[in-house]
């Protein structure tokens, strides 16, 4: 009856593996289009996507400008496809700073524990409470609007959320049989954590990474719809959303439409993907 049991039990898992790996693979390739859209959008767009031509503002999307042209008769598309670069380079380096200091925080305050892990775990909780897009409007503001002021804030404030769930890996990757026998065999701390624990926990990472990218980027577009991250002319997904504003009074939402429904897929396949990375990596473990 046990080994029934334990079978059943092996092939539900499997049933529940087999339908998440569609998920899995599809936010996967939606993920991987919209990123690639983003390195050669700019050489794939039909025009100049800062080209203003007042002749042809506010048109409807037709063969010559597929998605239409918005209030200056800049074509939407190309302004779409120019502007995904952007649009994910900010979440990038987002990603990027809270990845490096979240994973550091995290491995030297489970290194240590006692009282380092003590005040690292309130650092975290107070951070926590921090609104993300709050702190990178007052880095706007203090510095300047631009694209640097936003990424850092928001490197910042990201950095709990990858160092909270890292932690709790490299708190049960710490007292591992394999490190008190690396320590006894003489290897540092350092090497300790950067040859074994670093690589160790990195599926967890890389898992959480990608779920933040979809936040990161949803943030990152909220600040420059407010004006307070990259500025018009440039090509962006939040700008598009703002400048498209008024022309959804004028009976011409495509810009607002194109620019936004780009963003909630971006941060839908990006979340999903995510997800469906935590739960494998924690199955494996």
């Amino acid at each position: 009856m046990a080994v029934t049991w334990a079978a059943a039990g092996i092939a539900t898992r499997r049933r529940f593996a087999a339908m998440g790996r569609p998920a899995l693979i599809a936010s996967a390739a939606a993920a991987g289009a919209l990123a690639l859209v983003a390195v050669i959008g700019p050489w794939i767009a039909p025009y100049d996507p800062n080209a203003t031509d007042v002749l042809a503002a506010g048109q409807d999307p037709s063969a010559q400008h597929l998605l239409g042209t918005d209030s200056l008769g800049r074509d939407i598309l190309s302004r779409a496809l120019a502007g995904a670069r952007l649009s994910f380079a900010g979440p990038a380096m987002i990603v990027l700073i809270s990845t490096v200091l979240g994973t550091a925080l995290a491995i030297f305050s489970a290194w240590h524990g006692g009282w380092i892990d003590r005040m690292a775990n309130r650092l975290l909780n107070v951070m926590f409470a921090v609104p993300g897009v709050l702190v990178a409007v007052l880095s706007s503001a203090v510095f300047g609007a631009g694209f640097w002021a936003p990424v850092l804030a928001l490197g910042v404030v990201y950095t709990p959320y990858m160092a909270r769930v890292v932690r709790s890996m490299a708190i049960r990757e710490r007292h591992q049989g394999y490190v008190e026998s690396l320590q006894l065999a003489g290897m540092s701390s350092w090497r300790i954590g950067v040859r074994h624990l670093a690589p160790n926990v990195m599926p967890i990472v890389v898992a959480q990474a990608t779920y933040g990218f979809g936040s990161a980027l949803a943030d990152f577009a909220a600040v420059s719809f407010i004006g307070l991250g990259i500025q018009p002319p440039q090509a962006e997904w939040g700008v598009m959303v703002s400048d498209g504003r008024s022309e959804l009074l004028d009976g011409a939402p495509q810009q607002t439409l194109v620019a936004g429904t780009l963003i909630v897929v971006t941060v839908i396949a990006f979340n999903i993907l995510g997800a469906q990375l935590s739960t494998r990596s924690g199955g494996r473990r």
